[in-house]
């Protein structure tokens, strides 16, 4: 989740860090709730697919569509939603076309197709036409614009008193005006709730009756959404790294988030404790990683990414053990770890924060997380701090901190789909940010729709962990193959 930063503007929602985060509260209203509503007309122009104007990556094709910017008043303001292609590699054999939902909130999935194609499968290449977008206020989609100098004053999620709490509930009121402003009328309406309308008016322009869909980590939620909207219309659907939207109070959605994440941290100290070639391999790897949490608090860890300048403890935790639990790179993060501790101290000096995840807009209208006072914040802090004691204030808090009060268009809520057919969802047992019991619960609230199959080992992602994992997936998506119940695949080599 990143700024562009030409200007003082700065584009929320390009190619943000995938951030997986659920909660719950209350039910959804208008709209999403609201199975017979057809979206498709309300789309206009057909898809007119032109080659992308990216010379590195050649073969895909890019089109816009028009979407209202609220779907409860359709002859409203429009905006254009990003949409890439490519083509089944072996038309003979071509199945359809499989959408994909990007996560983040903030990765674009015009990204995905134009550069990242081999995200997916041989075997899905083969049969499908594969077509990613840019959701709403996200990318190439009327992406949201802020004031980049305000951004720059953002307060830290660090927060030690009421006045801080009151501070930061004024700079959250600020920005919002700025944005709003800047962005235009889509800034009210980011919610997945909407977004599920932008998919269905897709699937019609494309020309599917029924949807074949892969949603990954925030793209989960869209999927399940859309399943719940438009049962009837799907055909296959399968939710990698599942986001649970029915944990109904923000002191579970923290506990679930620091548990998955400090997991991963116990299961990378494990690691290295058995494998010889871990740069901290027969030392104290908590204590070595309390050091550096140490010298970062006091301004003194040098930043390997940018010389001369402290790194955070925040940062520490979030943009490099985090991000190495992301991809499972244990081996990584022990040279990292190793690396800054060898580096030479700096003088004590202030350290910043980085930027917030892109496209926090985007969360803040899909999630209620309330929080009444400093008093109450700071018990969330000493919750996270107990679960998680190596992983101080993770960016759960800080997305906490970013989106209080901010109006919640599309809150949490129990899954009711009825009629959709089976539905497969795929998790590792150690993912760091979207923890393996919200796969289960999302499982559960599915009822005999849904089918888990577990991938044993680590990281965010597993459709392509491994032959198991990827022919599974693949049988489900071409042929409609749904595997036993209580499937497992064992863990590959990282």
């Amino acid at each position: 989740m990143p700024s562009r930063g030409r200007s003082a503007l700065w584009r929320i929602a390009t190619r943000g860090t995938a951030m997986a985060v659920a909660t719950a509260t209350a039910v959804i209203t208008g709209l999403a709730a609201a199975p017979a509503v057809h979206a498709s007309p309300s789309a206009t122009g057909a898809l007119r697919w032109a080659p992308c104007d990216d010379p590195e990556n050649p073969g895909a094709e890019c089109a816009t569509l028009s979407v209202p910017v609220d779907w409860a008043h359709p002859g409203g303001p429009r905006l254009d939603l990003a949409v890439a292609r490519r083509k089944a590699t072996d038309p003979g054999a071509r199945v359809g076309t499989m959408v994909f939902g990007p996560g983040g909130p903030g990765d674009s999935g015009v990204d995905m197709v134009v550069g990242r194609i081999s995200r997916f499968s041989p075997e899905v290449r083969r049969r499908f036409d594969i077509v990613g977008f840019d959701p709403r206020g996200v990318g190439g989609s009327n992406p949201v614009t802020c004031s980049g100098a305000l951004l720059a004053e953002r307060p830290s999620p660090e927060l030690r008193s009421q006045a801080d709490f009151d501070a930061t509930m004024a700079y959250n009121r600020r920005l919002r005006t700025d944005c709003r402003a800047r962005t235009g009328p889509v800034f009210d309406h980011l919610d997945t709730a909407q977004t599920v309308r932008d998919v269905d008016a897709l699937r019609a322009a494309l020309g599917e009756r029924k949807l074949t869909f892969h949603g990954s980590s925030y793209g989960t939620l869209l999927g399940a959404q859309y399943a719940e909207t438009y049962p009837h219309r799907v055909r296959a659907m399968v939710l990698e790294s599942v986001m649970d939207h029915s944990v109904r109070a923000t002191r579970d959605f923290l506990r679930s988030e620091a548990a998955a994440a400090e997991d991963s941290f116990q299961e990378f100290v494990k690691w290295c404790g058995g494998a010889a070639d871990c740069a901290l391999h027969g030392r104290d790897v908590r204590a070595v990683w309390q050091g550096l949490l140490a010298q970062a608090r006091r301004g003194e860890l040098a930043d390997p990414a940018r010389p001369g300048t402290a790194l955070s403890s925040s940062d520490l935790v979030n943009k490099v053990a985090f991000q190495k639990f992301y991809r499972a790179d244990y081996a990584g993060l022990a040279t990292a770890i190793a690396g800054m501790e060898a580096s030479e101290p700096l003088p004590a000096s202030p350290t910043s924060t980085a930027p917030l995840p892109a496209a926090t807009p985007v969360f803040c209208s899909d999630w209620h997380l309330p929080v009444r006072d400093y008093e109450e914040y700071a018990s969330l802090v000493a919750l996270l701090n107990t679960t998680a004691p190596d992983l101080p204030y993770l960016l759960p808090i800080h997305m906490a901190a970013a989106c209080l009060g901010a109006p919640t268009a599309n809150p949490q809520h129990r899954l009711d789909v009825h009629g959709a057919p089976p539905i497969l969802l795929s998790n590792a047992l150690h993912d760091p940010a979207t923890g393996y019991p919200w796969a289960v619960s999302v499982a559960r609230q599915l009822g005999r729709g849904g089918v888990l199959l577990t991938y044993e080992g680590h990281g965010h992602g597993s459709v392509t962990s491994g032959p198991c994992m990827e022919n599974t997936v693949d049988g489900y998506l071409t042929g409609l193959t749904v595997p036993p119940r209580g499937t497992h695949c064992p863990a590959v080599p990282s």
